[in-house]
């Protein structure tokens, strides 16, 4: 076992950030490995998406014993159901070997994450409707329903918190849908009747923000244009995380706060590096501090392991994140409008890998049905 001052993810935990794995498969779960990372690295929260889910079970074969048996269970049964119900177990093992984590930090930590069908993204009725169907599928206090920043995702995030339902509100782009998100968190911590059994967390993801810029940066050409390439993700959430500093020590909150209603924590999603010729932790290191979450692949979480500095970060340098997002705005990159249209794309991927997942479980069917005959 690796000694505390060794590893840096144990280090972040005293800067107040919780390390979150962003990665799923049974084995993780059944051989103990979980468990090992919750005591040896501090992870306290797992979060999964139809992609994660599409490389565990469509291209291993170690889902195919329980394919098996729901089969033969359920003959009748649809691929959409099956993958249902092997995502629902394995969700609710997770939050098993995590509920440690939540009771001993009161219900602020230790969560699971699932996704709600990616091809609802764009409908309010039936975002919820899934939501709440999951929420009672999987039956467990430290699940949290994931949510798109979607226009549509806005009012269901709303919604959700007010019956006391969990969410992590996923694929936020920019500074100003992050505020959208809050304002529906704290629209529906409102309506809620015991605020604190509720847990949201903001999902800004990083990396992807750089690739887009970066893009556009290269397309421009120009030497202050490419000077200012890497360095857009992280101003983007360095001025998301004032963004959260203001509104949750704000007098609106601490009236909701007195009712024991908790902050949204802004947790960094997509945080492995996509541009090999920059630091392959640079959105860990740059993003250390109270009260946020990093959610990481385990290469990343591996590279940090390894060669991380842990120093509390996301609050330095404010003005320099002010000023990257000024020169980006006077070339004409506009971080709503590039935030929307990866909002878009990621619902886009994701409904792709759902549907490939779908795809994949009809043709293991037919293998293991032919071979079972």
């Amino acid at each position: 076992m690796q000694h505390d001052e060794m590893n840096p993810a144990r280090e972040v935990q005293k800067l107040g950030q919780s390390i979150w794995l962003d990665y799923m498969r049974r084995d993780l779960i059944t051989s103990g490995k979980l468990k090992r990372m919750i005591e040896e690295d501090g992870i306290t929260g797992i979060t999964s998406n139809p992609t994660i889910f599409e490389k565990a079970i469509a291209q291993s074969d170690q889902y195919d014993d329980a394919i098996q048996q729901l089969l033969q269970a359920y003959p009748e049964i649809d691929s959409a159901t099956l993958f249902e119900k092997l995502e629902v177990e394995d969700i609710r093992m997770a939050a098993d070997v995590l509920r440690p984590v939540y009771d001993h930090t009161g219900g602020n930590d230790g969560f699971v994450s699932i996704e709600v069908n990616p091809h609802l993204a764009y409908s309010t009725s039936r975002s919820i409707a899934e939501a709440r169907r999951l929420w009672k599928e999987v039956d467990r206090p430290n699940l949290m329903v994931k949510i798109p920043a979607t226009g549509e995702g806005m009012s269901a995030i709303e919604q959700l918190i007010s019956e006391g339902i969990n969410v992590n509100v996923t694929l936020i782009f920019s500074v100003s849908q992050y505020d959208e998100v809050v304002q529906a968190y704290l629209r529906g911590i409102e309506r809620v009747r015991d605020p604190q059994r509720v847990t949201s967390v903001a999902s800004l993801f990083v990396s992807r923000v750089d690739t887009a810029v970066d893009k556009a940066l290269e397309e421009t050409g120009t030497p202050q244009a490419l000077a200012l390439r890497g360095k857009a993700a992280i101003a983007n959430a360095k001025l998301a995380y004032r963004l959260f500093r203001e509104i949750f020590s704000s007098d609106e909150f601490k009236n909701l706060q007195a009712r024991g209603a908790r902050v949204q924590k802004p947790l960094w999603a997509s945080t492995s590096t996509k541009n090999k010729s920059y630091s392959d932790v640079m959105y860990v290191e740059e993003l250390i501090g109270p009260d946020t979450i990093n959610s990481m692949p385990p290469e990343t979480l591996a590279a940090f392991r390894d060669h991380g500095r842990a120093r509390a970060s996301v609050h330095q340098d404010e003005k320099e994140a002010e000023e990257v997002i000024g020169r980006l705005v006077a070339m004409e990159i506009n971080m709503r409008s590039i935030g929307m249209e990866l909002t878009e794309e990621g619902v886009e991927k994701f409904e792709k890998s759902y549907d490939q997942l779908i795809h994949s479980l009809d043709e293991k069917r037919n293998t293991l049905t032919a071979n079972a005959a």
